[in-house]
Parts: C-alpha cells; structure tokens; sequence
C-alpha cells in the first residue's frame, strides 16, 4: 500500500510532475537473516559512513569481529545493511549498500534487507540523505546497555516511510544523477590519496635516513654530502604567548590569534579567533608549529598573526617546511614531548632538534618540488570538497 504525499521536491528532472508517494521500508525491502552456519563466508565487515561496507581488516587494520563467526549475519552484493551505532554527523547511524565485495558478514546488531519494486541506485541516495531520519527517531531510543546504539526494533525499522517517486523512470534518473556525483567524488578521493602516499614516499626517499649523509634519490648534479646541524641554527624561532582573553574579539580587522591545532588545517592557519593585544608575532609566510597536543602539526600563515601559547613560528624557506613535516611523519616530535596533562615540546626541544641540510640550491630544487605535489594535492582536496558540497546541496533539494 502507498499513501499519497502532497510535497514533491525542489529539483526535478524535466518531465515529472506526480507527487511522491509515502511507503513503508517493508512495502519495498525484504529483511535478510541468513547465518553464516557453514562458515562459507569469511570476511567479516563493518560500515563506514564515508566508505560504505568496508572490510574489517581494511578500515581498523585489523579484524574486530569475534573469531567464530558462524552467528553473524551473511550480505550479499547489492543488499543493504543499517548500522544502529550513531557518531558524529551520523546521528541516526548509516545505511549502505555492499557493492565492493562479492558477499561478507555482519554482526546480528545490522539489519540486512535487499530492495525490491524500487530501483536500487535511488535507495543508495536516499539513504544517503538526512530525509529517513525524522522516521528513525521517532522510534529510536539510545540502548541502556550500549552505548551509542541506537534501540530500534527490526520490525519497526521496518515500518518507517519513505518519499519515493510513482515513476521507476524518475527513480533511475535521480539514482544515476547521484551515482555519477558518487563517481566523480570518489576519482577526486582516489587522486587525492595517490598524491598524498606519493609525497609521504618522496619525503622518505629525498631526506637522509637517519645518521646517514646522503639520500636514496635526488636530483642531478647533486652529490656533495648534507651537513647535520641544529633547527636553532639556520631558523628563527619565536615561542607564542597567549594574549589576555579579555582582548579577544569576533572582528576581523584585529590580529588573528593561532593557538593550536584548532587553528591549522590542511596545513594553513585557518581565522577562528581575533585579538586587539599583539603578544608575538608572526609575519605572513612564517611556519607555524604547534608546541602543546598534538605536538608538531606545521603550517604557513597568509597573513601576520597572533602567537598563542600553544603555538611557535619559524622564519625558514620551503625546505624547511618540507622537513618539519617529515619530522612530523616520523613522529620526531613524540619522543620529546612531556607534561602530565597534556604533551608539550619547548624553545630548546626545537632549537636543539637535529636536521639535514643540503646546499641552498638543492634545498630550493626540492623544496619547489615538494611545493608542486602540495598544489597538486591542495586542487584535488578543492575539488574533492566542491563536489561534496555539490552533492550534500542536492541531496537538500531532490528528495522529500
């Protein structure tokens, strides 16, 4: 049965004008309990909001399932499984469909269903807006004994509605709409990953291991041995030092204060808080560091700012950048730190931190050869996020 549904959504394709109608899950989905009795299937799985039905061992790096999993529920390609345990963002937990495996196992706290009477790929979108989430929570309450889990019966998940069009034509349009945004997402995140594991292995091959004078790979003409000295050495280093909070402000035309991680991201100071009280500065351009948790995130500031406690800049050139990250990488910074509340590094931690410093020319080669792979990693991190935006702003004005 359906009922009729007088709202239909902001954006259509050409063509369609009927309203949507409202249908229960259990009209158009088919629950799934088959056991894994025979331990045919081996692969534990797990959902991840971003990735979908990921295997266990992929997304933790290992597998947290129990070891005898004959108890688990069996997925197969093309079925849905709803994951109760809510986090941030995913207040009312995830729905995915399992596409990158064959079949797997889930723990018997999912519920599996497989669609039918509906096109598949329209579900995927569906569920990957916030529009079944007034029907979740009607019915939800938070588990006593787990936290985090959302308490929802099997048979009322079941019965919640859904806005879905009369037309299996309109179904394939928006579900295809959506796979393609999908798609193109997932390129940019693939492309995204392969710059970033390519600079992590360049930052390894182009810098000496540690106690050696020369690296695995660089460029040509070069062949004198790097010098070790200390950061304090060929760097200006200024500690921070909190301004009054009593002068912090919400006004843009004051000094922006860096205090911490908070203020850094993707390796750049990001404006969250201003002040009118100039305790240190940092020039635009300077390397920002953090000193206190987490220790050693490193940055560039596009503008003069406000040194907090929390933070130190250094006046050095690409190179220097390019190294602190690697320092960073190696978990240099790890060793160093102390404190009982919070670790913490100090001036002489990083004045006193050894380095490896080739000739200024070879320092300039690499540092501009690093600064490409940023860019290059900057474009695709953009472009990543531009077509989340686009798709999260669909998602607003296509469904109902």
């Amino acid at each position: 049965m359906s009922e009729k549904n007088n709202n239909v959504p902001a954006i259509r394709f050409a063509g369609f004008t009927d309203a949507w109608e409202r249908r229960k899950l259990g009209d158009i989905a088919e629950r799934i309990t088959r056991k894994n009795g025979d331990l045919s299937v081996t692969l534990p799985l797990t959902i991840s909001a971003q990735e979908g039905l990921i295997a266990q061992t992929e997304f933790f790096d290992k597998q947290v399932a129990s070891k005898n999993i004959s108890n688990y529920y069996v997925i197969e390609n093309g079925e849905f499984a709803y994951n109760k345990s809510y986090s941030n963002g995913y207040p009312f937990g995830a729905i995915k469909r399992l596409d990158n495996y064959n079949n797997g196992v889930l723990s018997v706290l999912y519920i599996i269903f497989k669609p039918k009477d509906i096109y598949s790929q329209f579900l995927v979108s569906y569920f990957d807006s916030n529009y079944w989430h007034g029907e979740v929570a009607s019915i939800a309450v938070e588990g006593a004994r787990n936290h985090g889990l959302l308490n929802i019966s099997s048979n009322d998940f079941f019965d919640i509605k859904l806005n879905i069009p009369k037309s299996l034509e309109e179904q394939t349009q928006i579900g295809n709409f959506f796979k393609q945004l999908d798609d193109t997402i997932a390129n940019h995140q693939r492309e995204l990953e392969k710059y970033k594991n390519l600079k992590t292995s360049y930052l390894e091959k182009m810098f000496p291991k540690e106690n050696e004078a020369f690296p695995e790979l660089r460029f040509p003409n070069f062949t004198d041995a790097w010098e070790r000295c200390k950061l304090g050495e060929v760097v200006e280093i200024t500690m921070g030092q909190s301004p009054n909070s009593e002068n912090y402000t919400n006004d843009p035309k004051d000094y922006i204060l860096v205090q911490g991680n908070a203020d850094i991201i993707n390796g750049a100071v990001f404006p969250r808080v201003w002040t009118k009280q100039i305790t240190k500065l940092a020039k635009k351009h300077d390397l920002i560091l953090t000193v206190r948790a987490p220790v050693g995130d490193i940055a560039k500031t596009s503008y003069d700012v406000v040194l907090g406690r929390g933070v130190a800049s250094l006046k050095g050139n690409e190179f220097i950048y390019q190294t602190l990250i690697r320092m960073k990488l190696r978990g240099f910074w790890d060793v160093l730190s102390t404190g009982s509340t919070f670790d913490s590094i100090n001036s002489n931690d990083i004045k006193n931190a050894v380095i490896s410093l080739p000739s200024l020319s070879e320092q300039t080669q690499i540092g501009n050869f690093f600064k490409q792979l940023d860019d290059t990693i900057a474009n695709h991190q953009r472009e990543l996020e531009k077509y989340q935006k686009i798709k999260l702003a669909y998602l607003e004005k296509m469904f109902v």
